[in-house]
């Protein structure tokens, strides 16, 4: 580990990425390994929360005229598959994430490129593609709040975790991969990583580092 790859917790940020209904165990986006997670990433969420660090759930949302599809998927709900669908449960956010359970994605805030707060330190955002960078305020926000480390975790590493860790990387920031909560991660994706700087932890290896609140 380098001296400029190295995380500062303590001015870091936890991103989730999709941890959706529509991608658990026998839903319509389901992805093998996501419903397994949870319980690890429940944790690591409470570890952020009681140390007053920063949290950002980034969702897909998907118009059921396909408007705002990806071209792989836009067939798909054109025809009528209901993934991600606005205002559906399938879209919302895995049961035991949020800090309320009464919270429910605004998706009409969303889509208006804003971050909807659901706790002091603690919001969701809408990415219209893979990374969470791509026409997205997030970039913005992290230089707000002077932001040097971005820790993933989330849905399907092949796809939007990956994406967005190299949207990351070319922003210069400290990153840090949870492996064993990542969907579909595996020990190709952590040789990938670690070449380009990034640390790559697992739940326990983040948890056990000495507490780091916020300056």
């Amino acid at each position: 580990m380098g001296s400029y790859t190295e995380p500062d917790l303590r001015r870091s940020i936890l991103i989730t990425i999709d941890l959706q209904n529509d991608t658990l165990d026998g839903q319509p986006c389901e992805i093998p390994g996501t419903s397994e997670i949870l319980p690890r990433v429940r944790r690591i969420i409470e570890y952020y929360r009681k140390r007053s660090l920063t949290i950002i759930h980034v969702v897909r949302i998907y118009l059921p005229d396909g408007t705002n599809v990806d071209l792989c998927r836009r067939d798909v709900v054109e025809g009528g598959g209901k993934i991600f669908i606005a205002n559906s449960m399938g879209a919302e956010l895995a049961e035991g994430l949020l800090p309320d359970r009464k919270d429910r994605l605004n998706t009409d805030l969303l889509f208006s490129g804003e971050l909807q707060p659901i706790g002091t330190r603690e919001w969701i955002m809408y990415k219209p593609r893979w990374g969470a960078f791509y026409k997205t305020p997030l970039e913005n926000h992290l230089r707000l709040l002077g932001v040097s480390t971005i820790v993933f975790i989330g849905c399907n590493f092949p796809n939007c975790p990956r994406t967005s860790i190299y949207e990351a990387s070319e922003r210069d920031y400290r990153i840090v991969a949870i492996s064993d909560a990542i969907s579909r991660f595996d020990d190709r994706a952590q040789r990938e990583l670690e070449n380009i700087g990034v640390v790559v932890k697992s739940t326990d290896m983040l948890i056990e580092c000495p507490g780091p609140t916020r300056r």
